[in-house]
């Protein structure tokens, strides 16, 4: 007899069915795992063994074989811990193995019998919901797997525990779905002094989802300025809210099963490999890039980054997804992202500064500079300097306008492009960019001037015209007009000193 059970192999944010089979045979005793495991999945031999013992079960002295099927898909994980020791329990007739053909088994097992967490449960969750069936997961996930609705969730502590609930002699509590995680709290608006400019191209940034380059000297405030930047964006939609905690759940940080309506604000440092930003190693996993889907990724000290680093996001910036290729798999997450980045203009920092100038100007700046690409700089929508700050505008008491006032502006943004179908200004393109982001004669001649004389590309000018949509949005006009032009140029030059 083979006794079977059903659990997933995670590829990025898909889950694809797994059959785990278990037969035991007469034969000389020997416990063997087929179906290309993993490390982590070939060790887990010793866990269900050692798990079963301190239930006081032993295992028969013959040849016990799992296959995990199908054969030519890599299995990753410990996951896989829970549907093997299940699968063998069935085949020993320690539990009935009929029953188990309604649930998908994910989780880790330690070596007392404890159930333990493992990441992807929320994928697992929504494949058992496509697959009508139930989903059997470690205690502390289950709050998390009652994301997926109307999927029955057994969320045993321990094995013996999950045992005695299949055979009725006790039951196992339904999960509570988690809570709501609070937003983490963010700078106000009202912290940053002077800098009236940079604050209006953070505001027109938040509203039309625009990528930003903020250059200026240190401690200018470039960093505060992104910092306050979440506290200006809309929350996430509740299906936003899941696609985000997908990306959570495989990452294995998505704690407690709380899921957050505030967009995620990811800030790498630059020592940052390019695993590490697009995802990859190993075991494939989401990176920065990925983690910071429908949010923020901000990047500080930009030319510090290695430049394959930073040119590895251009495909992101541009289609929102990553393909990461191995030889022996093809992953490919979601990578919706705003880019905040900040930059000096220099290596010291003061190129430009009229008292503290630099002393290897100008090839200092050249140099610097030369580590960023042109169409990574080609794919940011908005360049500002962010200038040094006077002790005599730090003196001046806080403005009256703060992170709340600018948030209900770019709320109402969010809410015009809504209706045109977009989440935000940053996804126009092709007929609805036309058909949204024309501008009248005027501005029209504005934009043919400029287009020649700063020998804009087509993704360009194709940017441009979406910023030029957003500040007609904030100004609560229908059409894009001239000064709405005029603005959204001001915005697109490079504006590092040369």
């Amino acid at each position: 007899m083979v006794a079977l059970v059903r659990t997933v192999a995670y590829l990025g944010l898909e889950a694809r069915g797994v059959e785990v089979q278990c037969q035991v045979a007469p034969g000389l005793p020997r416990f063997s795992i087929v179906g290309l495991p993993d490390k982590a999945v070939s060790e887990s031999r010793e866990r269900v063994q050692a798990a079963l013992s301190a239930m006081g079960l032993a295992l028969p002295p013959k040849r016990i074989t799992i296959n995990l099927s199908p054969a030519a898909l890599p299995k990753d994980g410990s996951h896989y811990d829970l549907p093997i020791a299940l699968a063998l329990l069935c085949a020993m007739g320690v539990t009935d193995a009929e029953q188990m053909g309604d649930w998908i088994a994910v989780g880790e097992l330690s070596l007392d019998g404890r159930v333990v967490a493992s990441p992807g449960v929320l994928i697992a969750a929504l494949h058992a919901s496509t697959e009508d069936c139930g989903l059997i997961c470690p205690a502390e996930q289950g709050s998390e797997a009652k994301w997926a609705s109307g999927v029955p969730v057994l969320a045993p502590r321990d094995l013996a525990g999950l045992l005695a609930h299949l055979k009725g002699s006790q039951t196992l509590p339904e999960p509570e779905r988690g809570a709501i995680a609070e937003p983490p709290p963010a700078p106000d608006l009202k912290q940053v002094k002077g800098q009236e400019t940079a604050k209006r191209a953070l505001e027109i940034a938040a509203a039309g989802g625009h990528n930003l380059l903020m250059s200026g000297p240190p401690g200018s405030g470039k960093s505060l300025l992104a910092s306050c930047l979440p506290g200006i964006l809309p929350d996430l939609a509740p299906a936003e809210a899941l696609e985000v905690s997908m990306v959570q759940s495989v990452a294995g940080t998505l704690e407690a099963g709380r899921i957050s309506r505030a967009r995620p604000f990811r800030a790498p440092h630059h020592s940052a490999s390019m695993a590490a930003l697009t995802g990859g190693g190993l075991k494939v996993r989401p990176g920065e890039v990925s983690l910071a889907h429908l949010g923020v990724l901000f990047l500080d000290e930009l030319p510090e980054f290695q430049r394959p680093v930073l040119d590895s996001l251009r495909q992101p910036l541009e289609t929102g997804k990553v393909d990461v290729a191995r030889a022996n798999e093809h992953v490919t997450f979601p990578a919706r992202v705003q880019l905040i980045a900040a930059m000096n203009p220099c290596r010291c920092g003061y190129a430009g500064d009229p008292i503290q100038n630099c002393n290897r100007y100008p090839r200092c700046v050249g140099d610097y500079q030369a580590r960023l690409s042109g169409p990574l700089l080609d794919r940011i929508d908005c360049h500002v300097e962010v200038a040094a700050v006077s002790a005599k505008d730090l003196s001046l008491p806080p403005p009256a306008e703060g992170s709340e006032e600018v948030a209900r502006r770019v709320a109402a943004a969010r809410h015009r492009a809504n209706e045109r179908g977009v989440r935000s200004n940053a996804e126009l393109g092709g007929e609805m960019l036309e058909a949204h982001a024309a501008p009248d004669e005027a501005g029209r001649a504005l934009l043919m001037q400029a287009a020649e004389k700063l020998r804009l590309s087509a993704r360009g000018y194709t940017r441009m015209l979406r910023v030029a949509r957003t500040v007609a949005d904030l100004a609560g006009a229908n059409e894009v007009s001239r000064v709405h032009i005029a603005e959204a140029l001001s915005y697109r030059q490079f504006v590092g000193v040369r």
